[in-house]
């Protein structure tokens, strides 16, 4: 394909996707597709942000568990040496 099809056929992709988003945002159906997906999008932030803070405080326990294991190990090092 030399550059002058390149062009030709990037043009008419571009067409096709600026008429397609025309009239996704003309119809009523196309506003309730979007709305549907803004209003999935923000659910899925949500779940996201809820499983991260879920993990946070979860590594937040294992990394206290893990300190007093090593403070421990560390007196009972302490200890056998004097």
């Amino acid at each position: 394909m030399n550059s002058n099809q390149k062009f030709w056929s990037g043009l008419i992709l571009g067409a096709a996707a600026g008429a397609a988003i025309a009239l996704l945002l003309s119809t009523d159906k196309g506003k309730e597709v979007l709305s549907d997906a803004a209003d999935s999008a923000e659910k899925m932030g949500n779940d996201l942000k809820s499983k991260l803070e879920s993990l946070d405080k979860e590594l937040k326990s294992i990394l206290e568990r893990g300190k007093v294991i090593a403070e421990e190990l560390e007196n009972k090092v302490t200890e056998t040496i004097i």
